[in-house]
């Protein structure tokens, strides 16, 4: 298997981009950045700071999962655009430490893990393919839409990283 570090590394790249953006776009106006980690798209969705949060853990459990390598543990208490900047650079540390080498016949590998109060089991494609990237994507999509939806001056090419 191909290992999904590049793709995943390039898009908590452009996440970074973006979280500059909104803490530009706060000092700016004068708006304390806490109405934008806090803000969400609907009351029963997860936070912006959540959203960042989940598409790190996603980003390294795949990189982790896949490799078989030891999936490392981070508090969960960043409460600051500086704070998820670290999260996220933390995570770009350890995907990059995962050699390319432990992704061969990861497509095979039997892939456990617990989502919420269930169990799943996947291959590795399948869990790839089917579950992390679109888990990533639907936690860094909210997020750039929440930023967006409060007027950070963000657009396709800020997504894409162009």
């Amino acid at each position: 298997m191909q290992s999904p570090v590049p793709a995943l590394s390039h898009s908590l790249g452009v996440l970074a981009k973006i979280l500059d953006k909104a803490d530009a776009h706060c000092a700016e106006r004068k708006i304390d950045p806490s109405a934008f980690l806090n803000a969400r798209l609907y009351p029963d969705m997860l936070n912006f700071t959540r959203n960042v949060l989940a598409a790190c853990d996603t980003a390294k459990g795949a990189a982790a999962r896949l490799s078989q390598t030891e999936n490392p543990v981070y508090e969960d208490t960043e409460a600051s655009f500086s704070e998820l900047q670290a999260r996220i650079q933390k995570t770009l540390e350890f995907m990059k430490s995962v050699p390319e080498s432990t992704f061969e016949g990861a497509e095979d590998r039997t892939i456990n893990m617990k989502a919420g109060q269930r169990e799943l089991t996947f291959t590795g494609t399948i869990y790839l393919s089917v579950f992390a990237i679109p888990n990533f994507y639907f936690h860094m999509t909210t997020a750039y839409d929440i930023l967006r939806h409060n007027g950070v001056e963000i657009g396709k090419a800020d997504f894409l990283g162009g």
